[in-house]
């Protein structure tokens, strides 16, 4: 049972999505990704939707570029949470992404994030904090991983200091 489902627009989207899969393997969190798009492939969207949720998924992250209405596409086929991942590679350098993936009518939301793998590391961490909701022991994960990335970054700042004494 995957409890995040990640759907991409096009198989193009592969290495700017790839970071979200791996932080949810850090988590140990079961995901599944593929590719389905809103318009080229909407019965397969839905099928996707449908088999997924009867299987347990709790999180849905969808990445999309140009019109970027994969995200919109599976908010309207669930009441499960949606992250919205804008991806750049088009004249506009994602802003047509963004705005297609944030400008939602009321009742349909897609939590959306940064674009490109920024984003990609975002919506695993935010899938994950929906689903510690539930789950103390991934709360209590997400929280080392957090400890860590502050001793990181305090062990970087110690080792840059020294070299410039």
């Amino acid at each position: 049972m995957a409890q995040v489902v990640i759907l991409m627009g096009s198989a193009s989207d592969e290495e700017k999505v790839a970071p979200c899969v791996s932080v949810l393997k850090d988590l140990g969190i079961s995901s599944l990704i593929t590719i389905s798009s809103a318009h080229r492939t909407p019965e397969r969207t839905e099928q996707i939707i449908a088999e997924e949720e009867a299987r347990g998924a709790q999180v849905f992250i969808c990445a999309a570029g140009m019109a970027a209405h994969l995200a919109g596409a599976v908010a309207a086929r669930t009441i499960r949470p949606v992250i919205g991942i804008p991806i750049s590679g088009s004249a506009f350098g994602g802003m047509d992404s963004l705005l297609s993936t944030v400008q939602m009518p009321p009742g349909f939301p897609v939590a959306t994030v940064a674009t490109d793998k920024a984003g990609a590391r975002n919506a695993a961490w935010l899938a994950a904090q929906i689903l510690a909701l539930s789950d103390s022991e991934l709360a209590e994960r997400i929280r080392a991983a957090r400890e860590k990335m502050k001793d990181d970054i305090e062990k970087a700042g110690a080792a840059l200091s020294e070299r410039y004494k």
